[in-house]
């Protein structure tokens, strides 16, 4: 029995090259992967010639909004945020309901002294 070693031999492919490459494009692939999972980073330019023109800040730039636009936002801010406390009222029922006027009150039919009797029917039904 014998085998034979084809990446040992003298007609093998240069690999130091392709290993380089390789090295070289996973290098690449983390940069553009720290660079996606950190936006907050923000962007180095490392070529003198690159720049950029920020077109809201610029003189004929047009005005930032109108009052009617402002209500607008401020009444679909408003309108997200209730939203936002239902969604955490629906999505956490442990934290409960606080109120801050003592007249509202609720009442436990299931658990009051006045209750219907449900252990008779609950021993029926498990019985069946």
């Amino acid at each position: 029995l014998f085998g034979r070693n084809y990446f040992n031999r003298y007609s093998a492919p240069e690999t130091e090259d392709e290993r380089a490459e390789i090295l070289a494009e996973a290098a690449a692939l983390k940069k553009s992967a720290v660079a996606y999972m950190h936006p907050e980073v923000g962007v180095c330019s490392e070529d003198a010639t690159l720049f950029g023109r920020n077109y809201f800040e610029r003189a004929s730039a047009p005005d930032v909004e109108s009052m009617e636009e402002a209500e607008e936002k401020a009444k679909i801010l408003a309108e997200a945020a209730a939203l936002k406390h239902l969604a955490r009222d629906y999505m956490h029922p442990e934290v409960g309901v606080k109120t801050t006027d003592p007249t509202l009150f609720g009442r436990n039919y299931f658990n009051r002294y006045s209750a219907p009797e449900t252990e008779d029917e609950r021993a029926e039904i498990l019985a069946e």
